[in-house]
């Protein structure tokens, strides 16, 4: 709407403020994850399970994914990704390449072995109620990034993970 508004001599204020505060919440994920291993050491050498690649649940698109904006802030912190998505990783290949920070995997929970963190960024509904324990005994550290505010913090806490949502 934005090209198209501008193609007709109109400046579109609202919808590109809308536009921004999107770019914005997509960077925020991706900001809390890097601020809360500041005081650890950074993200060098962090390994970071990501579940969910694509831009939306049930499709392999990766066209403005929140993932690839992450991903790639992630990774020049120094971070390995162990990700996972149901039907996304080929498409996440196409857009990633050939990166050896990146590591896929065929099945959720083995993306998380010996991750420091686990980022959910698409809600799949096969993230919708994981084995937490699981989870926990599978991380370095019971962190979970919740960039689609999924799970219910006061759950996470009582299992004894730190849980960070969006707007939390």
């Amino acid at each position: 709407m934005i090209v198209t508004a501008r193609q007709h001599g109109y400046d579109p204020q609202i919808l590109q403020a809308v536009e921004d505060v999107n770019e914005k919440q997509k960077e925020l994920l991706a900001y809390k994850i890097i601020h809360y291993f500041k005081d650890k050491g950074g993200l060098n050498d962090k390994i970071i399970g990501i579940w969910g690649l694509s831009f939306k649940p049930n499709t392999d698109d990766m066209r403005e994914a929140p993932s690839c904006l992450i991903v790639e802030k992630l990774i020049l912190e120094g971070a390995k990704i162990q990700a996972f998505d149901p039907v996304a990783i080929k498409s996440a290949k196409a857009v990633f390449g050939d990166n050896s920070h990146i590591t896929y995997f065929d099945n959720a929970y083995e993306a998380l072995q010996g991750a420091d963190a686990l980022a959910l960024i698409t809600e799949w509904n096969l993230f919708r109620n994981p084995d937490f324990e699981k989870i926990k005994s599978l991380l370095r550290r019971p962190v979970i990034f919740d960039g689609r505010n999924q799970y219910e913090p006061k759950e996470l806490k009582e299992r004894g993970f730190e849980y960070f949502g969006i707007g939390r």
